[in-house]
């Protein structure tokens, strides 16, 4: 197969799909790693696709562009799992936490195994899934109801309203864009009232982004900036979006390179882990 067709084939899988990885498009085309990378690099210098870690996704901007769960599953994929170490680290054993529908909460989810004694609700299909699957009697999960998303979030008026009578210590709320003027944004109007009705149950929310969400401004507003109490982000952050976020948010957590010896993940331990943080100012629970 030339190299045309096989850019066409990958542009057409990343606008039908808004993303697609490498490992799958070695798959579909036949081809090494290598050949698929170069495609996707040629594909970025013409403007059609942007690359990210792990693949490409559509370009364009689109403000109500919403890629599935299993294209962002692929992509971030260290940064997302360094995010998830530093956000388990703040929740404490007996806490009630609240996970929003996304990878990136997945991963906090996944982390969360290492904790003990918690209450756990969310709306995302994926999260409650992995958490049940772990049969621990001392993990309650509450999934709450609604119509099912492309990030395979469950929203709408039954989730909202189930949402308002629940109070929880913690919300890991996973964003399409964080900007300094539109805030905290995502592409689904619905997800977003949902996204609102979650805020308002917790007593501190953490938004849980990779630093490639910094400047992307999707349709709908779910809060502002300063509606933060934590963000935790990766080192790949610029100077200048650190700045603008501390002087927003109660405090940014960067979060440090994840490795064997700080992933639940990987080592499978239980035991509860400390992580500091680098933020200028700090809010009362």
């Amino acid at each position: 197969m030339l190299a045309r067709q096989r850019q066409e084939q990958i542009l057409e899988r990343v606008q039908s799909t808004g993303g697609a990885r490498v490992s799958d498009l070695v798959g579909l085309l036949g081809v090494s790693d290598m050949t698929v990378r170069r495609d996707i690099a040629a594909l970025a210098r013409r403007g059609l696709v942007a690359r990210v870690h792990g693949g490409a996704t559509a370009i364009g901007g689109r403000s109500t562009d919403e890629p599935g769960f299993a294209v962002k599953s692929g992509m971030q994929t260290e940064e997302k799992a360094s995010v998830a170490v530093a956000a388990a680290a703040l929740v404490e054993p007996g806490d009630s936490v609240a996970l929003s529908g996304g990878t990136t909460t997945y991963a906090v989810a996944l982390e969360l195994l290492g904790v003990p004694d918690l209450t756990v609700v969310t709306n995302s299909v994926p999260v409650a899934e992995v958490l049940h699957a772990s049969a621990r009697p001392d993990l309650t999960v509450i999934l709450i109801g609604g119509v099912r998303t492309p990030s395979d979030a469950l929203v709408g008026p039954v989730a909202v309203t189930a949402l308002k009578t629940l109070h929880v210590d913690w919300l890991f709320l996973g964003v399409h864009g964080m900007d300094e003027r539109a805030g905290l944004t995502t592409p689904n109007l619905v997800e977003a009232e949902t996204d609102r009705a979650l805020v308002a149950s917790a007593r501190q929310v953490a938004v849980v982004a990779d630093s490639t969400k910094w400047g992307v401004i999707g349709l709908s507003s779910i809060g502002r900036l300063e509606d933060v109490d934590v963000l935790v982000t990766d080192e790949g952050m610029s100077p200048e979006a650190q700045r603008v976020a501390r002087s927003r948010v109660g405090r940014l957590l960067i979060a440090p390179r994840v490795t064997a010896l700080t992933s639940y993940r990987a080592t499978g331990s239980g035991q509860h882990r400390a992580m500091g943080g680098s933020g200028d100012r700090q809010r009362s629970p």
